[in-house]
């Protein structure tokens, strides 16, 4: 690695949702790594803690949105809509707000975000096959869909404006693992640290797009571009196969858990219309 190019430590970093369950495991770790942590969601933020910025705003909010990314060097986003939902709560968050933050991002000099993705966005795959950073989106829901808009939107930015992105497609970030599938796909909350860090620090990633996943020996997606940003995992969810096994039965061949890699998001929808859908919550939860 060219340490020469290594980015300086972000003066001001901000964290969006979070509120949510891994934005606010995530709070306290990035705080240490930054001058000025600068906290948003729409709420149950609490009070800000000594290096903190509390701003909540509204990710469909523009104005709000440009207002929160004043004097930010960096941003790690994982506000949003996080688990499959009808159309008419998805967009507002996922659509609407992640094209608000990359216009805020434009508008304040911002030259890095970390951006949430999914693994959701190529889970209609079979889980027969091994896939790269390479292969076409094959989104498996409305969630999915937003990501891989995400993802093209990071794209944008980075061939017009030279705003720089690490896209994470994550898998299944919990504490443990809980079923069968995230043997494969489980990603642990020290780990998402070590790669959210490694995405804030490596020179020069362009818009990079990395499997965000543990040291996992089952896992179906290839690491090697996460390894080249720095990334190195050092849990792996083969610790708590036994656990899983002794707990949960084993799913039917047939079941989508079995077959896709998006799992069960392949079975969820189609939702009627919504005519008056209920305010997004802009928390990004540690989807499955």
């Amino acid at each position: 690695m060219n340490t020469a190019s290594v980015p300086p430590p972000p003066r001001r970093l901000l964290l969006t949702g979070a509120a949510g369950a891994l934005g606010s495991m995530l709070r306290p770790r990035l705080r240490v790594h930054c001058e000025v942590l600068r906290v948003s969601d729409l709420g149950g933020l609490g009070e800000a803690a000594p290096g903190e910025e509390v701003q909540a705003a509204p990710l469909q909010d523009r104005a709000a949105m440009a207002a929160l990314l004043q004097g930010v060097d960096a941003v790690v986003h994982l506000g949003g809509v996080s688990v499959e939902k009808p159309w008419e709560l998805v967009r507002p968050a996922n659509i609407d707000g992640l094209f608000n933050l990359y216009e805020g991002a434009r508008l304040a000099g911002t030259r890095r975000v970390v951006f949430a993705s999914s693994n959701h966005a190529i889970g209609a795959y079979p889980q027969s096959e091994r896939l790269d950073d390479r292969v076409p989106t094959r989104p498996d829901g409305y969630y999915g869909l937003s990501k891989v808009f995400g993802e093209q939107t990071a794209q944008l930015y980075w061939d017009r404006y030279g705003i720089e992105t690490v896209s994470l497609r994550i898998g299944s970030c919990f504490p443990v693992p809980r079923d069968h599938r995230m043997l494969t796909t489980w990603l642990s909350y020290d780990d998402l640290e070590r790669l959210v860090l490694a995405s804030l620090r490596a020179p020069q990633v362009g818009h990079t797009i990395v499997y965000g996943v543990s040291n996992n020996s089952r896992r179906w997606w290839d690491d090697a571009p996460a390894r080249r940003i720095g990334y190195q995992p050092l849990d792996s969810a083969d610790d708590h196969t036994a656990a899983v096994q002794a707990a949960q039965p084993v799913p039917g061949p047939d079941e989508a858990v079995a077959r896709y890699q998006g799992g069960a998001f392949m079975e969820m929808g189609p939702f009627e219309p919504m005519e008056s859908p209920p305010a997004p919550n802009n928390n990004e939860r540690g989807a499955a």
